[in-house]
């Protein structure tokens, strides 16, 4: 993980005066408030501000649908029927601010989630770092034969080495063009908007990114996803981990309901209706394709 001195001068400052105050306070968050948390080779994740705790959820709920509520007896009851009957409105009481380090190509992934506030580094103002995401070993595998948007089994010896060399030359090499395009060594050097255009994909970024707490767990259930690329996965475990430490009813219940269960289309489960009568269910007999039928048993 790579903090800027000044990044890590202005967390220190911050760390050192703490304040009173008298909004809502989650004491979970309190302790992640400012700390980086390492991601990757380069990378980070650090919450720089929140609002609103597992309460405040419950504050909102009971405002909004009265006397429906009155039934649920205690918070975390309230909350697990919230996220059960896949209410929204309440969970966006609750907001986050994360400061993230990332590869550009994980950012252009992450930025495809439409329901947050972006502020990223200008390449077109400032110089990006030398600072690359080179894989581990153990991740750097062969395109998948059955997902076209996936890994297959992992490259090892040669193929492995040769592959991580080029990744490390041709970072080398563009950011070496793109520092002597930009330099004014004697001559005035190429606008940075330019020569930006020369980078790789895996050089590092930084943003500011604000999301309220309902798209954050909608963030989390696509990228926490076993399914999900490694890269970015890596980064939903993170915020997963502060999450659940932020509010942990609103948490406890979404990685019950989200994160461990599941959804069954009518012909899935008609097939299991089937199943559970003792008759013996194909892909054939399914009405299910054969894709549908393969993720049908993984899940079973």
């Amino acid at each position: 993980m790579t903090l800027t001195p000044d990044q890590q001068a202005e967390i220190d400052a911050l760390r050192a005066a703490p304040r009173q105050t008298l909004r809502a306070v989650s004491e979970g968050m309190e302790a992640h408030l400012y700390n980086a948390i390492p991601v990757l080779d380069h990378g980070f994740v650090r919450v720089v501000d929140y609002m609103g705790d597992d309460a405040a959820i419950c504050q909102a709920a009971r405002v909004s649908y009265g006397k429906g509520t009155k039934s649920v007896q205690n918070d975390e009851g309230l909350i697990r029927y919230l996220m059960r009957h896949w209410h929204s409105t309440p969970f966006e009481m609750c907001e986050v601010k994360l400061h993230v380090k990332l590869p550009v190509f994980v950012a252009r992934q992450w930025i495809r989630h439409r329901t947050a506030n972006v502020n990223e580094y200008s390449a077109r103002y400032s110089i990006l770092d030398r600072e690359f995401y080179i894989p581990a070993p153990e991740h750097v595998a062969a395109q998948s034969v059955v997902n076209n948007q996936g890994r297959g089994e992992t490259l090892t010896g040669e193929e492995a080495a040769r592959v991580l060399d080029i990744l490390k030359s041709d970072s080398e090499r563009s950011y070496n063009n793109y520092q002597a395009m930009i330099s004014d060594d004697g001559q005035q050097g190429l606008a940075r908007e330019l020569a930006r255009m020369n980078l790789p994909a895996n050089i590092y970024t930084q943003w500011y990114w604000k999301v309220d707490l309902h798209n954050l767990l909608h963030f989390l259930r696509l990228r926490a996803d076993a399914h999900a690329q490694y890269e970015i996965r890596v980064y939903a475990d993170a915020i997963c981990s502060v999450v659940a430490d932020w509010v942990p009813y609103a948490y406890a219940a979404f990685e019950d309901y989200r994160l461990g269960g599941a959804t069954l289309s009518g012909t899935a489960l008609e097939c299991v209706r089937r199943m559970l009568k003792g008759e013996a269910v194909t892909q054939e007999t399914s009405g299910m394709s054969k894709g549908e039928w393969r993720e049908f048993e993984q899940l079973l």
